[in-house]
């Protein structure tokens, strides 16, 4: 049998994004999956995320949570991810053309899911939304991004703060043996988790 190669490294995605179109960068099936994992939300939870992008996340945690309302400064993302949404066939998102630094309407959430720049200065207001026990994320590029947003956690009241980053390599499997691919995705962002 032969197997056809693949140039480059490649995401893989689960058959809910495949017919989702993208404009801005995701937040990959790698890093949903930790906060999914870190924060233990589920069925009866209530989400707010910011910087909705191309709806990736957004439709991943609304495939599993009670509601979603995703904050999106850019008409044209929202748009985006509108219509991911509706492909996706969820009835518990909403989509708002609204920027989050002016403040988040929703109270008593489970999780504040924040992809964006200055993702710091939305912390004050993930506080007030967030229920006791709610979980605040930061997805955050680069590490300067990460240090600002944890240390304007810990100084927000915010507990239980911690930084991760998930590596993930893929594998030839070859009849001649196995290895790892020679080039992969490694680095996408830095997460850092806090609750209230």
């Amino acid at each position: 049998m032969v197997r056809k190669k693949r140039s480059g490294p490649e995401i893989r995605f689960p058959p809910l994004f495949s017919n989702m179109k993208r404009g801005p960068a995701v937040i990959i099936p790698k890093d949903i999956g930790m906060v999914i994992s870190y924060t233990g939300i589920g069925k009866t939870s209530k989400i707010v995320e910011a910087g909705a992008g191309s709806g990736f996340a957004t439709i991943a945690l609304g495939n599993i949570a009670k509601s979603v309302v995703s904050y999106e400064r850019k008409k044209e993302f929202a748009e985006l991810v509108k219509n991911n949404v509706k492909k996706a066939k969820l009835k518990n998102v909403k989509v708002k053309t609204a920027d989050v630094l002016e403040g988040i309407k929703e109270k008593g959430v489970d999780l504040v899911l924040l992809d964006m720049p200055q993702a710091q200065n939305a912390i004050k207001h993930a506080y007030k939304a967030l229920a006791k026990g709610g979980h605040l994320v930061g997805f955050l590029p680069n590490m300067e991004q990460a240090k600002e947003f944890y240390l304007a956690a810990e100084e927000a009241r915010f507990k239980e703060v911690f930084m991760l980053e998930s590596i993930v390599r893929e594998y030839d499997v070859r009849i001649y043996g196995v290895r790892p691919k020679h080039v992969g995705l490694t680095h996408t962002a830095y997460l850092v988790f806090a609750q209230k």
